[in-house]
């Protein structure tokens, strides 16, 4: 493997295992000290692996690491207490309440901003809001956003 070759230090896993490889590769940069992710790939077409690999972003496997996950689709920026967004003016950017309640989100330089509001899994609230600047400010008191960004046309 190429990767190898050019000294990657590389896990092999059982195909048949209890997590899935997004989370063991996430545990394994998170003992390696890793404080930021970016994760590429992970989308493959499949729903389930999809939904799968966004809560695991969410979730307390990259609890304190900085997540960027670049599905090929879009970018979607976990934030757990603030990030910045950046991309052009008039870019579209969701904003998802995952795994509970986001509660105090605030953001800065999108169109539609929020300033304070709870957002509820499944909740519609946060969606095709659009950069104003070059780079936008989103925080979050509590909880966890997923921060998506479509790739363009």
């Amino acid at each position: 493997m190429a990767a190898e070759a050019a000294g990657t230090q590389v896990e092999r896993h059982p195909v048949a295992k209890d997590q899935t490889d997004l989370e063991l590769a996430l545990a394994a940069a998170r003992a390696r000290g890793a404080t930021r992710i970016v994760v590429v790939g992970g989308y493959g077409g499949r729903l389930d692996h999809f939904l799968a690999n966004a809560l695991a972003l969410a979730g307390p496997a990259a609890d304190g690491v900085a997540v960027e996950w670049v599905t090929g689709e879009a970018l979607v920026t976990v934030v757990r207490s603030e990030a910045d967004i950046s991309g052009a003016p008039g870019d579209l950017c969701s904003l998802l309440a995952v795994g509970g309640p986001a509660r105090g989100v605030r953001t800065r330089g999108l169109r539609y901003p929020l300033t304070g509001e709870d957002l509820a899994p499944g909740s519609t609230r946060g969606v095709s809001n659009e950069l104003n600047e070059p780079v936008a400010h989103v925080s979050v008191e509590s909880g966890t956003v997923l921060a998506v960004q479509p790739e363009k046309d």
